[in-house]
């Protein structure tokens, strides 16, 4: 039987990746076959992306198919974070690069939001977790600063959206990417206008929602004569990057609880329906849209960007180190003696993430962590912490007692803090598998050319296909003794 060859083209917050997926009827295997940095641009005082520079990019991960074995890939996937966007005039071109999520315009923009739409109401109707860049609090921070771009803009669409109409000219809006908008009715699944005209938002942005799986259509005859000739067609996956990740969790049944571990830690369990009720607002859970018409029902959560950011701080000022290293270090500092609320809005900007912590634990009366592991095993085990107090939420919502927890991408390379989350929640911790993403992503071009028909049967595909660590539950009293003064330090 001949291989089934697709292209995932993967974009995180920092680096993309395009990946082959084989699949030979059984196994599915990856190959990497091209990889990039992507950073927002700092200009003017703004956060940028530079869309071009991408999607420049995603076509060298095209031309490295054409010029290759991999020439006869049959489609092309493209998942990226959420709630970014960008805006075409009316003869289809970019207006402006796309912010963003960590720009500071949308700081504080609670304020003008809910004077408008009441928190309780706009949670109601789209079932999302309020974080200060959600889509409509960027649009409405636009209208208010920067109004004259509306009148020039004809279209909206989010950023894998944006990169699939660059290859294909086709304007779609797919609906994973769609419901991490903070528009769309939840229960309905459409684009709930009510919201549009009270933030100052013209209807007329936005497009058609169509399902992952969708085939967009072939690459336009621009891009084909600067990549190559190549029969390949452009699939809607799932858009945004958890609903891929979580489509690829290898779970042994329904009843399951995840982490989506990267940059965000996005922690929670998969429904039918959304969970919108007065438990789920007062938990700040979130309803976003999945893979085979299922529902995402869980907690944004700060992530490996407080490491990750450490390490950039720490190599601006002339100290290079590995996160292996860095790992190390912190298994050999004292356990929960620092804690920080991982969530709280001062540690999501860029900069100086480790000075931040030192304040929080000075403001709050604890030991200061001094040096580079003391600063990582305080992030680790409040997110530990943090994994914890979300899994007791998820038993309370759903009516269940999880038995253990999928960790699935570049989070399952950190085994100390897998182990710290085995340790502090009391159950078994599968990791793995690492390429999540990627590989959710081609399961759904899988399904898009009617290779496997299911979620169920990608995932059996995909457990048979690819490791997994369990992690066993240790010392488990240390944690909880922890874990009270840890929710003491939540109010703060």
């Amino acid at each position: 039987m001949s291989k089934l060859k697709m292209l995932a083209i993967d974009l995180g917050a920092s680096s993309g990746r395009g990946i082959i997926g084989e699949f030979d009827g059984k196994k599915l295997s990856l190959r990497e076959n091209h990889r990039f940095e992507n950073n927002p641009v700092l200009v003017n005082g703004s956060f940028l992306w530079d869309i071009l520079r991408i999607f420049h990019e995603i076509k060298n991960s095209v031309r490295n198919c054409v010029i290759s074995d991999d020439k006869d890939i049959k489609t092309i996937g493209i998942d990226t974070w959420g709630v970014d966007f960008g805006l075409l005039d009316k003869t289809g071109k970019l207006i402006e690069n796309p912010y963003s999520y960590r720009d500071r315009r949308t700081d504080d923009i609670y304020i003008e939001a809910y004077k408008r739409i009441s928190k309780d109401k706009l949670y109601n109707i789209t079932g999302l977790q309020y974080l200060q860049f959600n889509t409509i609090f960027q649009l409405l921070a636009l209208s208010m600063h920067r109004p004259h771009v509306f009148d020039n803009a004809e279209t909206l669409l989010m950023t894998p959206d944006l990169l699939n109409y660059f290859l294909t000219g086709i304007k779609k809006t797919e609906y994973t990417i769609a419901s991490t908008t903070a528009l769309l009715d939840a229960k309905k699944r459409t684009w709930e206008k009510e919201l549009f005209a009270p933030m100052g938002i013209p209807e007329k942005l936005f497009t058609e929602i169509v399902q992952p799986g969708n085939i967009l259509g072939g690459l336009l005859p621009e891009v084909l004569e600067d990549v190559g000739d190549i029969e390949a067609k452009v699939v809607n996956v799932a858009g945004h990057d958890t609903g891929s990740a979580i489509a690829a969790v290898p779970a042994k049944s329904e009843n399951f609880v995840y982490i989506s571990s990267g940059t965000w830690s996005l922690m929670g369990t998969e429904s039918k329906e959304p969970i919108i009720n007065e438990k789920s607002a007062l938990y700040d859970f979130t309803n976003e849209g999945g893979v085979n018409g299922t529902i995402r029902a869980l907690r944004n959560v700060m992530g490996l960007w407080l490491e990750q950011e450490s390490k950039r701080q720490w190599e601006r000022e002339g100290d290079k180190t590995t996160f292996n290293e860095l790992s190390e270090m912190a298994v050999k500092c004292e356990p929960c003696k620092s804690l920080i609320n991982v969530d709280l809005p001062e540690f999501l900007a860029p900069g100086n993430i480790p000075e931040r912590i030192r304040g929080f634990c000075k403001k709050t009366e604890q030991y200061v962590p001094q040096t580079k592991g003391e600063i990582i095993r305080c992030i680790f085990d409040s997110l530990a912490l943090t994994y914890k107090r979300t899994l007791s939420q998820i038993n309370e919502l759903q009516g269940i007692k999880a038995q253990y927890i999928n960790i699935v991408g570049g989070g399952t390379k950190e085994s100390v803090l897998c182990q710290f989350t085995a340790d502090a929640c009391g159950i078994p911790v599968y990791a793995g598998p690492v390429e999540a993403t990627a590989i959710g992503n081609i399961a759904v071009q899988m399904m898009s050319q009617k290779e496997i028909s299911s979620l169920r049967e990608a995932r059996e595909i995909i457990a048979n296909s690819f490791d997994v660590v369990r992690y066993e539950p240790e010392d488990t009293a240390m944690w909880d003794d922890a874990y009270e003064r840890y929710e003491k330090l939540l109010g703060v």
